[in-house]
C-alpha cells in the first residue's frame, strides 16, 4: 500500500475530476463510494476496479482479492475532497466503466427515457435487478448512470445486470423485429385491469418526471398503460410507478 499526502498530487487531480461527468466519459472511469459498493464492485465479474483510496483510520478487509488492484492510502484532506457524501465512509474505487453490451433476444428490459433525477435512475436500476430483467437501456436526456447519487441509489445492482446508454427508437425497432411486445407508461394508456399480456417478455417504457415519456416514442409501443389512482394526487413517482408495473407485468405474464 502506498501512502499520498498532496492535493496536487496529478492522480488526485484527475480522480477529483471525475466527479463530473464530461470527465468520465473521457477517460472512461468514474468513482464508487463506500465499503457495500466497493465491495459489489471488487467481487463482480462485470466490473473492473483499477485503484482503492482508503482514509486514514480504514482497514480493508482481509478477503478481498485485491492483487490486480493499486491501493493508496490518502490524507484525511485529500479523502473529503474526493467524496460526495455528507459522512465519507473511508473508501473509493476508481472503476474503469463497464462495456457491457446485449445481444438482444426475447426477454424482459427497461427503457428509460429522460429520466433527470439520479436518485430515481439508481431506484429504477436496482428495481429492474429485483425482478431479474435482463438489462437496463438509457436513453437520450437521462442522467448519467454513473453519478454518484444515481450509484448510491442502485445500491451495487449495476454489478448485476447491463446498463446501457442507447438510442431508444433504434432499440424498439429492434424488439419489434424480434416481436418483443413493448408497453408504455402514459397518462393516456389503459388502466391496468382494463389490459392483458399475451407473453413473458417485454420492453417497458418509463419516461421522464414532469413529462413522461416522449410522445414520438409511445407513438412506437404496442400498448400503452398506466396505473389507476383512488386518491387524489396527480401522479406517482416514477420508481414507484416502474415497480408497481413490473410486478402487474411479471403477474400477467405468468397467468
Amino acid at each position: 500500500m502506498r501512502r499520498m499526502v498532496s492535493l496536487q498530487n496529478e492522480k488526485v487531480k484527475l480522480w477529483k475530476k471525475l466527479k463530473i461527468r464530461k470527465w468520465r466519459d473521457r477517460e472512461q472511469k468514474y468513482l464508487l463510494e463506500g465499503p457495500h459498493l466497493v465491495q459489489e464492485a471488487v467481487f463482480s465479474a462485470r466490473e473492473r476496479v483499477n485503484t482503492i483510496l482508503i482514509d486514514e483510520g480504514f482497514h480493508l478487509p482481509a478477503d478481498w482479492p485485491l492483487d490486480s488492484i493499486e491501493v493508496f492510502q490518502v490524507t484525511h484532506k485529500i479523502f473529503t475532497e474526493l467524496s460526495e457524501t455528507e459522512t465519507p465512509q473511508g473508501i473509493i474505487a476508481v472503476c474503469d466503466m463497464s462495456r457491457a453490451s446485449v445481444k438482444l433476444r426475447p426477454g424482459r428490459y427497461l427503457l428509460v427515457d429522460g429520466v433527470q433525477d439520479p436518485g430515481n435512475l439508481g431506484t429504477l436500476i436496482r428495481t429492474a435487478d429485483a425482478f431479474g430483467l435482463d438489462a437496463v437501456f438509457l436513453g437520450d436526456g437521462c442522467v448519467d448512470g454513473h453519478n454518484a447519487k444515481t450509484l448510491r441509489s442502485a445500491q451495487g445492482s449495476h454489478f448485476h445486470l447491463p446498463v446501457i446508454h442507447h438510442n431508444l427508437f433504434s432499440l424498439a425497432n429492434e424488439m419489434k423485429e424480434l416481436a418483443i411486445p413493448l408497453y408504455g407508461s402514459s397518462l393516456q394508456g389503459n388502466e391496468l385491469h382494463q389490459a392483458s399480456v399475451s407473453s413473458p417478455y417485454y420492453g417497458l417504457v418509463v419516461g421522464n418526471e414532469g413529462n413522461g415519456a416522449s410522445p414520438e416514442l409511445l407513438a412506437e409501443m404496442d400498448l400503452q398503460v398506466k396505473i389507476p389512482m383512488a386518491g387524489r394526487a396527480e401522479s406517482l413517482n416514477v420508481a414507484v410507478a416502474t415497480g408497481i408495473l413490473l410486478y402487474w407485468l411479471q403477474a400477467e405474464g405468468l397467468a
